[in-house]
């Protein structure tokens, strides 16, 4: 019997960068993307089915709020604290700040395809 595809949660990005993400994660892992606009969506889903990482956006497309919002809310809620958040920035200190509240190290979307980006994939998600 095949092992189950690993599942991960896509939080705040817009169509291009969903499509793009999904089509990198798909071709390098075996995962079931779901997607979500909003950081309530995103908890409500996080709690309704596990999640093997969450990949959420500096700012969110929809209505411009900031993704850090999912980390605060997760991280102290006691059945989604140990869900792995990780924050998707071009911008350093927004990796840092990501960090400092309890995600895991993430990536930008200028480096979506690069091999750095793959490896630091690969710690959450089987590779294909």
């Amino acid at each position: 019997m095949a092992n189950k595809p690993a599942r991960l949660l896509d939080v705040g990005n817009c169509d291009p960068d969903h499509a793009m993400i999904r089509r990198m994660l798909t071709e390098n892992f075996d995962v079931t993307v779901d997607r979500v606009m909003f950081v309530n969506d995103a908890i409500a889903k996080m709690k309704a089915a596990p999640y093997d990482l969450v990949l959420v956006n500096r700012l969110i497309f929809d209505d411009g709020s900031e993704g850090m919002a999912l980390l605060k809310q997760a991280k102290v809620d006691p059945e989604l604290t140990d869900v792995p958040i990780m924050m998707i920035s071009n911008f350093p200190e927004a990796q840092a700040a990501s960090q400092e509240a309890g995600g895991v190290p993430g990536f930008g979307k200028k480096s979506i395809n690069t091999p750095q980006t793959v490896a630091t994939l690969a710690n959450y998600l089987p590779k294909k």
